[in-house]
Parts: C-alpha cells; structure tokens; sequence
C-alpha cells in the first residue's frame, strides 16, 4: 500500500512539474524510482519511456495550445528524430553498467542545472 501512494504522489507531482516547468519524467521520476523505490537505473528509464507511449500529456498540451505556445513545426521535427533517438539510446543504456549510467545521468542533470542557473 505504500508503495502505491509513493506512486501516486509521483506521479502527481511529476505531472504538475511537468505541466509548470516541462520536466517530469526524466528528472523527477527516474530519481525517484531509484531512490524511493529500489529500482535500478535501468527499469526506472524503461519505465519512465513506457509512460511516453501513452498520452499523458495531452491535458498539459491543450492548456499551451490555447494559450498559443506550442511551435508546432519544432515540435513535430524533434518528435521525428526523438523516435530514432530514443531507440539508439536505450540500446546503449542497456549495454552499460548500471553505475555508470547512474554518473552519467547524474553528470548530466547536474550540467544541465548549472547552465540553466548560471547560463544567460
């Protein structure tokens, strides 16, 4: 029973960061599978891609569509190569080692914050 409020909460909250903010899966979700809920590196990314296959956006989407906030065109070419992308990405991270692929996920979260915080 914990385990699913810990889920819902997650997902919850995931949802309203990603709804806020645009993040959602990987940066909140997969941490939190691993840390939380013992998952390995690997089943929380696979998970958190399963989530991908539906559409769980679609409310959140709306809401910036009628607020005139969505470049369709960027959209759509990112969605094309995102496909592919994630396809070759997921072959990798199964080829590495579970704890390098937490560091590499770590190091680049912690790039990506810091350029968000310090970048112009």
């Amino acid at each position: 029973m914990t385990t699913i409020i810990i889920l819902l909460c997650l997902g919850l909250v995931a949802g309203m960061l990603s709804g806020l903010v645009g993040i959602g899966g990987g940066i909140v979700i997969v941490p939190a599978l691993v840390y939380f809920l013992g998952y390995s590196q690997h089943q929380a990314q696979g998970t958190v891609l399963f989530l991908f296959l539906l559409p769980i956006g679609i409310l959140g989407v709306f809401n910036y569509y009628q607020a005139g906030h969505i470049a369709w065109k960027t959209a759509f070419v990112i969605a094309s190569t995102f496909l592919i992308g994630s396809y070759l990405g997921s072959k990798l991270s199964i080829a590495i080692d579970q704890s390098m692929l937490k560091k590499v996920f770590g190091v680049i979260i912690l790039l990506l914050s810091l350029k968000m915080i310090f970048g112009k």
